[in-house]
C-alpha cells in the first residue's frame, strides 16, 4: 500500500518561523539584501509624510524594488501581491507589506554594486562594449499626431465645441431628448483640444530651438555665400521656426518617439535604452543612457565620458557602425581613450538567409579622414581580435533582459521616470550576474 507524508494546513508553528530558513542559502535575496545596506542613507531622497507618521525604510523599498525586478516583476500591483505570496520577496519585505508608494535612489544603489564587484576582485575596468536597443514606450503609436494634422483637428473641435455650446445653452431653455449628455460632450472634446494645443506647443518649442542651435551654421555658409563672386548658385536656406507638417508628438507620451530596430522592422512608439557593459569577463553593466533619438551616435561620447563620475573611464570602447560620429571619436581620444568603431557592414548577408537577398548597392566611397584612420586599425590581428569580444559581450546583455527577465517595455511614462527605470532593470540585472559570478 503505498504511503504519503500526512499534512496539515491548518498545524500552527510550534516557534516563530525564520523567513531566512525558507530561501536556499545561495539565493539572490541574500546577496540583494547585502548590497542595499552599503547604500548611504544620505543617498536617498525621502519625502517627509504630513503629520509626521512613519514611513517605510528607503532600504526596505529599494531591495524589494531590485528583488522583484531581478525576478521578472515589474507591476506595482504585482510586486504589492508577492509580499503576500513569494517566499523570497516576504523575506527581503521583513514580512512586511508596503504599497509600493516609495520611489529610493537607484543610481547610488546602481554605484555600490559595481563598487563592491571591484573590492571582490569579479570587476576590471579596461575595455567596454556599448549598444543600445529599442524598448516600447507605455504609450500606443496611434496616439501620435502629426503637425498640420493637429491645426487641423483644433480648428474642427472648436467648431464642435462652439455648435455644442449653443445646443446646451438651447436646452435650457426648451425640451431636450437628453440635455444631461451634451456638457460630457463638451468636457471630452475640450480636454482633446487642451491635448492637441499642447502638443502643437511642444513641436513648436522644439523647431525654434533646432533653428536657434542651427543658426550659427547658417550664418557661416551665408557670409561664405556673399563672399563669392561670380556664379554662386541658390543662397543657403535660413532656419525655420515652424516645425516641419511631418513632425510628430504623442498624445500619451509626449517624451518618446516613433523608431525601429532596423528597415526590416515596423516603427514602434519606444525609447533608445543604451548600456556600457563590461568586456573584460564580468558582463556586469558599468553604466546606462537613454534618449528618444532612434540614432545611437550623438549620445556616444557623453555616455562613456559620464563613466568619470562613476566606475571611473575605460581605457578602450568598442562600438557597431551606428555609433559612427567623428565628434564622438575626437571626443573620447581627447580622454585617451581608444574608440574602436565599426565603418559598415561587419558581416555579408547570409549565404542560405530565407529572406530574398537585398539588391546590392554600391558602396559608398569614404572620404572623412577618422573613417580611413579607424578601417586601418580595424583591419589589424589585434584589433579584430579586441572587437570581436562587443557581440559576445554587450548583446547578450539585453538577451538576458529581455527573455530571462522579461522586460520588453516601459512600464512609466515621460524620459526622467522611464530612465530611472531603465536604471533599476540595470541594477536588477547586476546583482543576479554579480551573484552567479560569486557562486562560480
Amino acid at each position: 500500500m503505498t504511503q504519503f507524508i500526512p499534512f496539515s494546513r491548518d498545524q500552527a508553528f510550534l516557534l516563530p518561523p525564520d523567513a531566512k530558513d525558507w530561501l536556499p542559502a545561495d539565493d539572490v535575496a541574500h546577496f540583494v539584501v547585502a548590497a542595499v545596506d552599503r547604500v548611504p542613507l544620505g543617498a536617498f531622497a525621502v519625502r517627509p509624510i504630513p503629520g509626521g507618521r512613519a514611513q517605510y525604510h528607503p532600504r526596505l523599498m529599494l531591495a524589494i524594488l531590485i528583488y522583484s525586478y531581478a525576478n521578472g516583476i515589474f507591476s506595482s500591483r504585482r510586486i504589492e501581491r508577492a509580499t503576500h505570496r513569494d517566499i523570497g520577496v516576504r523575506y527581503v519585505a521583513a514580512n512586511l507589506h508596503p504599497d509600493h508608494d516609495t520611489i529610493a535612489a537607484f543610481e547610488a544603489a546602481f554605484l555600490q554594486v559595481l563598487l563592491l564587484a571591484r573590492e571582490t576582485g569579479l570587476l576590471r575596468l579596461g575595455t567596454v562594449s556599448i549598444d543600445g536597443t529599442k524598448l516600447d514606450a507605455n504609450a500606443s503609436k496611434i496616439r501620435s499626431v502629426r503637425y498640420d494634422r493637429a491645426k487641423a483637428l483644433q480648428e474642427k473641435l472648436t467648431a464642435d465645441i462652439a455648435a455644442l455650446t449653443a445646443q446646451a445653452e438651447a436646452a435650457d431653455t426648451e425640451a431636450q431628448p437628453d440635455p444631461q449628455a451634451l456638457p460630457a460632450e463638451i468636457a471630452r472634446r475640450e480636454a482633446l483640444r487642451a491635448k492637441l494645443d499642447a502638443a502643437c506647443a511642444r513641436l513648436e518649442e522644439q523647431a525654434r530651438a533646432d533653428a536657434e542651435a542651427a543658426r550659427p551654421e547658417y550664418e557661416a555658409r551665408k557670409a561664405a555665400y556673399d563672399a563669392k563672386k561670380g556664379r554662386r548658385g541658390r543662397p543657403p536656406k535660413p532656419p525655420e521656426d515652424d516645425p516641419p507638417p511631418t513632425r510628430q508628438s504623442n498624445l500619451t507620451d509626449p517624451d518618446s518617439a516613433l523608431m525601429r530596430r532596423s528597415d526590416a522592422h515596423e516603427y514602434r512608439q519606444a525609447y533608445n535604452a543604451q548600456a556600457v557593459v563590461c568586456a573584460e569577463g564580468s558582463q556586469l553593466i558599468l553604466a546606462t543612457n537613454l534618449t528618444a533619438c532612434p540614432s545611437d551616435a550623438p549620445s556616444f561620447a557623453a555616455t562613456i565620458l559620464g563613466m568619470e563620475h562613476g566606475i571611473g573611464l575605460p581605457t578602450t570602447a568598442l562600438a557597431d557602425t551606428r555609433f559612427a560620429s567623428g565628434e564622438a571619436v575626437a571626443a573620447l581620444k581627447a580622454r585617451k581613450i581608444e574608440p574602436l568603431v565599426a565603418i559598415g557592414r561587419t558581416q555579408p548577408h547570409r549565404p542560405y538567409n530565407f529572406r530574398p537577398s537585398p539588391e546590392p548597392k554600391i558602396p559608398r566611397r569614404i572620404t572623412e579622414p577618422w573613417r580611413l584612420t579607424m578601417l586601418e586599425k580595424l583591419d589589424t590581428e589585434d584589433a579584430k581580435a579586441l572587437y570581436a569580444r562587443r557581440k559576445q559581450t554587450v548583446e547578450p546583455v539585453f538577451g538576458i533582459i529581455k527573455a530571462a527577465l522579461g522586460f520588453t517595455r516601459f512600464h512609466l511614462r515621460g524620459i526622467a521616470k522611464v530612465t530611472s527605470e531603465w536604471t533599476s532593470i540595470a541594477l536588477a540585472y547586476n546583482c543576479r550576474r554579480l551573484h552567479r559570478l560569486r557562486q562560480a
